[in-house]
């Protein structure tokens, strides 16, 4: 129901009420404005595209934190998209009413971020926010989001520049004699830093000289951990354990002991690994090392450099890894791969060779 009455100090009360029943109103000098804006909610409503007006009133944060908290979030995934937000957005946009956040303040907040992050993260945070306004609208509260285009900063990838096994070796003789191991079994099985720190010793076959990688350590609050699944589905893999990478770690499990659990690296204080606590230790050894700025995930690279230096598939990579797809591992690797250039120029050699190009030709002409 609509109506516009005039009111006794001539202006124009423009009044509805919704599917609710709730009623709303809103004063005009004009009868052809109070008109226009009833016509305006009334098409809302049959395109299915009516907002409530004091919906929007609700901040960011407290839409953002009711949001997160129906997510269904790996507990790693969880933790990163929380401290996104805590430490990146609600300093800036927290406070802020969904309905009052336009593009042009979207875009302001892109280019803050842009002077202190890298453009991989900057696109990583925004697709956080920009999910949650996504939400909003779904749910109502605001008619259409701000973040519709907006300019990211361009991400660009650069090429794996795997470590050679030198520096492995010099990184693993910088850590603590308890993590030496640890080191040694990333750069020669391509485990994720969680499934190492998540490695138990049922887990290990010495005899058929085979690892199984089905969980990762995942901590919850300040001292209390469990196992949960890795990163994918395709990171449920076994892999094989070379033997040299299998007499470091038997040496290991023979001079250090257990954590509970049988986890095969723990703390100095025998307490399961965290990763706020390794990256001082990696720090430390990558310092030491002269190899600054590298980071643990490239121990993986080296382990796939490997693979492909001596000739396995991109799909045997692809299982090894435990990448979601050939086309992951193709996308990160394939500048590794032998170029095919010489191959080329030898299958021209070969037909041409012992005779002048005219003669093979003719060759090949009467073999066909």
């Amino acid at each position: 129901m609509a109506s516009i009455t005039k009111r006794p100090d001539g202006k124009w009360r423009a009044r509805y009420r919704d599917e609710a029943g709730k009623e709303h109103a809103r004063h005009f000098r004009r009868r052809e404005d109070a008109k226009r804006w009833l016509d305006e909610i009334t098409a809302s409503v049959i395109t299915g595209a009516y907002v409530d007006p004091k919906a929007g009133r609700v901040t960011f944060r407290d839409y953002a934190e009711q949001w997160r908290a129906g997510q269904v979030y790996r507990p790693s995934t969880a933790e990163l998209v929380e401290r996104a937000l805590r430490l990146r957005i609600y300093p800036v946009i927290g406070d802020r009413p969904l309905t009052t956040i336009r593009p042009d303040d979207m875009q302001q907040l892109v280019a803050r971020l842009n002077k202190t992050l890298a453009p991989a993260t900057v696109t990583v945070t925004y697709s956080y926010v920009a999910t949650v306004f996504k939400s909003a609208v779904r749910s109502g509260l605001i008619a259409k989001t701000p973040c519709d285009g907006i300019k990211l900063p361009k991400v660009v990838k650069t090429r794996v520049v795997p470590l050679s096994t030198d520096e492995v070796l010099r990184i693993a003789d910088g850590v603590p004699d308890h993590l030496r191991a640890l080191v040694i079994l990333a750069a020669g099985t391509g485990m994720r830093q969680g499934e190492l720190f998540g490695l138990t010793l049922d887990r290990v076959d010495f005899l058929r000289r085979t690892i199984t990688v089905d969980r990762q350590l995942l901590h919850t609050g300040a001292d209390g951990y469990h196992f949960g699944p890795p990163k994918t589905d395709t990171s449920n893999r076994v892999i094989p354990l070379p033997d040299s990478i299998g007499r470091e770690l038997s040496a290991h499990v023979a001079r250090h002991p257990l954590g509970d659990d049988g986890l095969l690296f723990v703390g100095g204080r025998g307490a399961p690994l965290r990763r706020g606590t390794f990256c001082y230790v990696w720090a430390r050894a990558i310092r030491d090392a002269g190899l600054d700025g590298v980071v643990f995930h490239q121990l993986r690279h080296h382990y796939a450099s490997l693979l492909i230096h001596h000739g396995e598939s991109v799909k045997t990579v692809q299982a090894r890894l435990g990448h979601k797809s050939a086309e992951e591992t193709l996308n990160t690797y394939a500048h590794l791969w032998p170029d095919s250039d010489d191959k080329t120029r030898q299958a021209v050699d070969a037909a041409f060779s012992g005779g002048s190009p005219a003669d093979s030709l003719r060759t090949v002409a009467t073999l066909h």
